[in-house]
């Protein structure tokens, strides 16, 4: 089974919630990642998220399955959308489950930077002045 979603239109987030949620974890953490209206000082309309699929998913599986084994959490989950998005959707959702809520917030974090790092997903933003410009998301 796949932890890692890739998804064109609009999860819903309360289901992805309701698995994690086990008797053995004691800590629960997520992270909402939506578009903004501005980005470097410039006025945002909406973005335009772009990935490559087979290798988004199997490598956001693999940061997932890295984060269980670092940091001994019961469960994690993981969306991120791909399509143009207006203000305020959410173009990502993480959620992690563990015995203790230090290891949930570690690991949220963790796999929040690694995705932004690893996984091929570009953006191009749209600006309010019509123009559009490719956002660097990370390095390889």
């Amino acid at each position: 089974m796949n932890d890692f979603i890739m998804a064109e239109t609009p999860v819903d987030i309360s289901a992805l919630r309701r698995v994690l949620l086990v008797p053995e974890a004691g800590g629960f953490c997520s992270f909402e990642g939506r578009v903004r209206q501005t980005n470097e000082g410039r006025a945002v309309s909406g973005i335009d998220y772009s990935a490559f699929g087979p290798l988004a998913l199997t490598e956001g599986q693999a940061i997932l399955t890295e984060a269980k084994q670092r940091f001994a959490l019961c469960r994690a989950t993981a969306m991120h959308r791909t399509g143009y998005l207006s203000i305020g959707e959410m173009a990502v959702w993480i959620g992690v489950c563990a015995a203790h809520r230090d290891a949930a917030f570690s690991a949220c974090r963790y796999i929040i930077d690694e995705i932004k790092q690893r996984v091929p997903i570009w953006k191009n933003e749209h600006y309010t002045s019509g123009e559009t410009g490719w956002v660097p998301c990370h390095t390889f």
